[in-house]
């Protein structure tokens, strides 16, 4: 396995120091999470926990807060730049909001498959990007992770994209995804994922935006007539640190728990590599009503969605030029 190792330079340890405060560092660290216990992502903040508590000879332990017990994203990334959080794996959807940057990431059709958008995410390109976050968010940014690829489960046939026009489609809430589905016609429904089960079942959203580790473990195509295949786009994540508890740590400390969260962070990368394709396999197995389907299915919506976007990030080029020069 690859580790990622972010050295952050002086420019960004200068931004971070400006924003310390408190008197004593955290020996028991608190890492929240949105994803619930048995998802990729919680084990691999347990197995850091778990790894950081045997590396430090116990003067640091991780406790993990799964499934929003600290509130939504964007709470806990306030809770990382007070410092009232210590830690979080966190979409970098999230990390969009506040650095426009990172939205460049979500460039629909950027990665041709699972194992491309790995390649992409560990490029000195991607890494590099996070330099700007202890500036531009307060935070550190470690390394990435990723959920795979996004799908779409909908109720009713779903044989080209007109079928989604009008469709209250659940996505998560931010931008690149908001400008993608209007640019497809569809009526795109900010959700919290806790929420997502019960609203596919009800009525309440026709479909959703989702990954095949969910659509698979919380049986969400159950509730719904139709699975497209899509990979339409990569979906990562990040793990962070608070600037303020990152500005207390000694440079062992820093080196420590810089490492064993890069490593764990990236391994779920290899973990999505490995089983996106079962999960998908899977799940046409019940014999759901199962499409596969390109880039031209989006139509015009994926050439509009880089138009905009194109305006807002200059990033969006860079990782251009990183797929180009990884793809296979």
């Amino acid at each position: 396995m690859k580790i990622i190792r972010n050295a952050l330079g002086s420019v960004a340890l200068a931004a971070v120091a400006t924003i310390a405060a408190g008197t004593a560092k955290a020996e028991d660290f608190r890492l929240g999470l949105i994803t619930p216990p048995p998802h990729i992502w919680t084990k691999a903040a347990e197995a850091f926990g778990a790894e950081l508590a045997e590396a430090s000879g116990g003067a640091h332990s991780v406790t993990v807060f799964p499934a929003r017990q600290l509130g939504n994203e964007a709470e806990m990334l306030q809770q990382l730049q007070t410092g009232a959080l210590d830690m979080a794996f966190m979409t970098v959807a999230e990390v969009s909001n506040r650095a426009q940057d990172f939205g460049a990431f979500y460039a629909p059709f950027l990665a041709d498959d699972i194992d491309h958008a790995g390649r992409i995410l560990r490029s000195d390109t991607a890494i590099g990007m996070l330099d700007q976050l202890p500036a531009e968010v307060g935070v550190v940014g470690v390394a990435y992770g990723m959920a795979g690829l996004r799908q779409i489960v909908a109720k009713g046939d779903v044989t080209s994209a007109d079928d989604l026009s009008g469709l209250k489609l659940r996505i998560t809430p931010f931008d690149p995804i908001l400008d993608f589905y209007n640019a497809l016609g569809a009526a795109p429904t900010p959700m919290p994922l806790p929420a997502v089960y019960d609203a596919l079942a009800n009525g309440q959203v026709d479909a959703i935006d989702m990954d095949a580790e969910l659509i698979w473990v919380l049986k969400y195509f159950e509730q719904a007539d139709t699975v497209v295949q899509s990979n339409h786009m990569m979906f990562p994540m990040v793990g962070l640190v608070s600037g303020r508890v990152w500005a207390q740590l000694s440079e062992d400390d820093r080196g420590m728990i810089r490492d064993l969260m890069a490593k764990h962070v990236d391994s779920t990368i290899d973990s999505y590599i490995e089983n996106e394709q079962v999960w998908l396999d899977q799940v046409r197995d019940t014999g759901t009503q199962y499409v596969e389907v390109d880039q031209s299915f989006f139509g015009d919506a994926v050439d509009e969605w880089n138009t905009i976007w194109s305006e807002k990030t200059s990033m969006l080029d860079a990782l251009r030029q990183v797929a180009n020069d990884t793809a296979e």
